[in-house]
């Protein structure tokens, strides 16, 4: 049976109907009223336990992406629900890029909720084994190992080559979730020191009165709370290489003790009184566009200079879409055959995760593939069964694309990007379909389609504002409210607003 459901919300009404809408459905609960009680539910006797967590996004204190990276940095791995009262598409994709199974816009009903939770449920009973194979592919990598077919990605193997042959400092460029780590494994894995320790440190997931002491370490008793020596991550990597995660978000105080071990090969760690000498292989990653950051006075131009010594830019999954079914094969086979049903992959969903711009990049290819596995109920992955995917993508010509899982001669044909026409309006009607994409392919907000239904609206029903709000589902009052919030004139033929 599965474990018990936290819900987390600091609103004590939405806590009490959430947990009457899961208590009903059979599931135990366990409750907080914020971020830090999670945490401290998480990390208590019954942590253990909780099987899903249902999160609130927007809390006082520790909100809910707040959550959401603590968890990451202490490796709690649970499938976390996210709700929001405020259904931003930004605020949901980065929430599902901290890692959130799941969201849903409030206020959501009892039967969405527990959707949500079942589903949830089905992927925390799966996970473990691609959890392994996870661990597993993280040991020594080589070139061989990556999966690509694309030439963008065949540069980035022939610079990373030339880099694993001599010892100089290494940048690696491109958006979350490309794989800069496994560039660096494969980096650290076809050198001379394959066989030492690769050591990483995600620099923007540290507390910065944290960082030098992770970095450099410190004596006992240097700061409140140092009970124990701590090595740091430099003197642990000693030999080997070490990989700093996210540069670009270091304190600038921390940038000048960096800047040091970097040209001397020294460290100070706090409260020592004499430096550590140490033999690494520096490779650094980066999200953000640091040139701009020395600009912006927010990152060292000497330290950046010291860093980009062989930059190597890995570029988005959507500028190599001709590798996206292999990684789909390679992320099916996974998934333990015993666990699942799924064997391929059908010609015209290829088609369709070819056509997606993938702002998560690989890594959201990755969830995408296992949430569809686990959800799905045939042998055959389906367009249906990647439905936050299909939704977003519009028309696409499913051109032939072999079945993943099958054997492969050629390089799969990329499907190509369709412009959506128009709907042709009807005769005397002003109505259509709204469009869920801008011209450059992103998901529109909220704001956006709600001012275009309304303008829709107020055309179709010629000015009635009353007919207008009622078929809307909101009041007149409320209707006004968004008149005058949006500056949108209602025309002619209006009726008297509400008083």
């Amino acid at each position: 049976m599965a474990g018990p459901i936290l819900l987390v919300d600091d609103d004590p009404v939405q806590r009490r109907l959430l947990d009457a809408a899961v208590s009903k459905s059979g599931h135990e609960t366990l409750v907080a009223d914020g971020g830090e009680a999670a945490l401290g539910v998480l990390e208590g006797p019954r942590g253990g336990d909780v099987s899903v967590i249902v999160l609130d996004l927007a809390m006082p204190g520790l909100d809910g992406l707040g959550v959401l990276r603590q968890m990451g940095e202490r490796g709690i791995d649970i499938p976390v629900v996210v709700q929001t009262a405020q259904g931003g598409i930004d605020t949901v994709v980065t929430a599902m890029r901290a890692g959130a199974f799941d969201f849903l816009v409030k206020p959501a009903s009892p039967e969405k909720i527990n959707v949500a939770i079942a589903n949830a449920l089905k992927v925390g009973a799966m996970e473990e084994a691609p959890r392994r194979g996870r661990k597993s592919a993280a040991g020594t990598l080589t070139f061989k190992d990556l999966i690509t077919q694309s030439a963008a990605m065949e540069r980035v193997v022939r610079l990373g080559q030339k880099a694993a042959a001599s010892n100089i400092p290494i940048l690696i460029e491109g958006e979350s979730g490309v794989g800069k780590e496994l560039v660096a494994r494969a980096i650290q894995g076809s050198g001379e020191r394959r066989s030492k320790s690769f050591v990483t440190v995600n620099c923007g997931a540290i507390p910065d009165n944290l960082v030098e002491s992770i970095l450099f370490g410190h004596e006992k008793g240097s700061f409140t709370g140092a009970t124990e020596k701590h090595t740091g991550k430099f003197v642990e990597a000693h030999g080997g290489t070490l990989f700093l995660d996210e540069i670009g978000d270091l304190p600038l105080d921390v940038q000048v003790k960096l800047l040091r071990a970097v040209q001397d090969g020294e460290v100070d760690p706090v409260g020592a009184r004499s430096t550590i000498k140490v033999d690494i292989r520096l490779i650094s990653a980066t999200h953000r566009d640091l040139l701009q950051r020395v600009r912006d006075g927010k990152f060292r131009e000497d330290l950046f200079y010291r860093l980009n010594v062989f930059p190597i830019f890995v570029p988005p999954l959507r500028d190599r879409r001709e590798d996206i079914p292999y990684l789909v094969d390679h992320f099916m086979a996974r998934i333990v055959p015993q666990k699942s049903k799924v064997r391929a992959v059908a010609p015209s969903a290829v088609a369709m995760l070819q056509a997606y711009d993938w702002p998560g990049n690989v890594r959201q290819l990755e969830n995408a593939v296992f949430r569809a596995s686990v959800l799905c109920e045939g042998d055959t992955l389906v367009a249906d069964d990647f439905p936050q995917i299909r939704a977003q993508v519009e028309g696409i010509s499913i051109q032939t694309v072999e079945s993943v899982g099958a054997a492969k001669s050629e390089k799969p044909v990329v499907p190509i990007r369709v412009p959506a026409q128009p709907d042709p309006v009807p005769p005397g009607g002003h109505f259509g379909l709204l469009k869920a994409l801008d011209d450059r392919g992103n998901v529109r907000s909220l704001a956006d389609l709600e001012v275009e239904m309304i303008k829709l609206a107020i055309a179709h029903y010629d000015g009635q504002m009353s007919e207008v709000a009622r078929r809307l589902g909101i009041g007149r009052s409320t209707l006004y409210r968004k008149l005058k919030e949006y500056g949108i004139e209602a025309g002619p033929g209006q009726d008297a607003p509400a008083s």
